[in-house]
């Protein structure tokens, strides 16, 4: 069914153009996977789909250390063995290799993240979609598990500028230790993961892990085992989102949707499905926040292409064919050559016993935090005119030539670039489709 949300569906073309070298798991060929799934099953006509503007060292600073962005920004695979003092002070290595347009990567990265932050934040979107997105891995100042700029903890930072309090979901299989650790110390941002634990990487996510100082009991984990099915895991979804939804009441949502917690990955053991996965996505849009959506992990490329392409017709409420409609990428899907996958018939390790209690352990951490008075979700009280005396105020400063500020996101909506070409495929496949786009210039190069 067909809602009345305003989605903005962030995608730069080059960003699937990228790779990470042979035999590495990260194929960011999957985000060209997927926004050709969205063309061609005619979802961006519910869509504003939007270039994000290429985020500025100024930007990623915002929470990444001076040195290690310039770093990025300097190291190439020419130049590496300059490097070789600062590749292992940064964790460049095996799972973060110095690839061609490195730098440029993390600024399509982080770019999209922090446009649609701004965009919620403006109240000119309801949802905000950003696949390019999602890399929950990144410290402060080195690199870790394939990521390299948390894009995460930028957008959550641009959102912290309007809203009290931030929540961050994070459903994929590997634990969100980048972003926990960020905002383990503040109760402005209440961080809750679902993931693998035990002998699995980051190796973090204790259920006993929850914050510190005055972020103590708002770092919540859901620590799981092999094998979780659509109903186990969207079961205890329910359970601890409406509870904490309850509890914190947020302002924004940002919810990163991890495509390795899918069956089949090739480095996740969870079992979920299309339709599992989604109902994630379906549950936190029913509150009517504003709602921040990211990628992440994700290896089996044809799959996570038709998760993030599904989620988007989620996002949007519109119901997909299960057919994969032709498009350049067509034999990715085969040889059934439809949208849903079907769960294997691997065993989860997950009894209903052990969700039950640790889920009470969970309202019980919970328990501790103090209720926030009940208001409306879509009560907009002071937003509106927050939003309108930013937009002046930034109007005014631009008028004035002050070159420190950028073109008001008002006057950057009412610009249109007329750029329409759609992708130039990755080094094994071609295309020259093009795509229609409404491409408002939100924010210019």
């Amino acid at each position: 069914m067909a809602t009345n949300r305003r989605v903005s569906y962030f995608y730069d073309e080059e960003a699937g153009t990228h790779h990470y070298g042979p035999g590495h798991p990260m194929k960011p060929a999957r985000l060209s996977l997927c926004h050709s799934l969205v063309e061609n099953y005619g979802l961006y006509r519910q869509l504003e789909v939007l270039l994000p503007a290429r985020a500025t060292a100024l930007q990623m600073s915002a929470f990444h250390t001076d040195d290690y962005i310039d770093f990025l920004r300097r190291v190439t695979p020419d130049n590496q063995m300059s490097f070789l003092k600062e590749l292992p002070r940064y964790n460049l290595d095996i799972d973060c290799p110095v690839f061609d347009g490195l730098y440029q990567y993390c600024q399509i990265s982080a770019g999209g993240s922090v446009g649609g932050a701004y965009r919620l934040n403006r109240g000119l979107s309801d949802v905000a979609i950003n696949w390019a997105g999602g890399l929950h891995h990144a410290k402060k100042s080195k690199a870790s598990g394939f990521c390299y700029v948390n894009d995460i903890v930028l957008g959550i930072l641009e959102l912290l500028k309007y809203h009290a309090r931030v929540l961050y979901i994070d459903i994929d299989i590997h634990h969100g230790d980048g972003v926990e650790e960020a905002f383990y110390t503040t109760d402005r941002v209440m961080s809750v993961s679902f993931h693998k634990y035990g002998d699995f990487f980051p190796g973090t996510g204790s259920l006993a892990d929850i914050g510190a100082g005055a972020g103590k009991h708002h770092s919540i984990n859901f620590p799981l085992r092999d094998g979780i099915d659509d109903e186990s895991f969207v079961e205890v979804f329910r359970q601890v989102l409406s509870k904490v939804m309850e509890v914190y009441r947020p302002g924004a949502v940002v919810l990163q949707c991890g495509a390795d917690s899918l069956s089949g990955d090739r480095l996740g053991v969870f079992n979920l499905s299309l339709r599992g996965h989604g109902q994630c996505v379906e549950f936190m849009s029913s509150f009517g926040v504003p709602l921040l959506l990211l990628g992440g992990g994700g290896y089996t490329v044809r799959n996570v292409a038709r998760c993030w392409a599904y989620e988007t017709a989620v996002a949007v409420g519109a119901k997909l064919p299960d057919e994969i409609p032709y498009n350049q990428y067509y034999e990715f899907y085969g040889p059934e050559f439809q949208l849903h996958i079907t769960p294997s018939n691997m065993e989860n390790l997950n009894s209903r016993r052990e969700l039950e209690e640790t889920t009470m352990q969970v309202f019980d951490i919970l328990s501790h935090i103090d209720p926030v008075p009940s208001i409306p979700y879509n009560t907009p009280i002071i937003a509106d005119s927050v939003h309108r005396l930013q937009e002046e105020a930034d109007a005014t400063a631009a008028d004035e030539g002050d070159k420190d500020v950028r073109l008001s996101q008002l006057q950057q909506d009412r610009m249109v670039d007329h750029r329409a070409d759609f992708y130039a495929g990755d080094n094994d496949v071609d295309g020259d489709d093009k795509m229609k786009t409404s491409n408002p210039a939100t924010m210019m190069r």
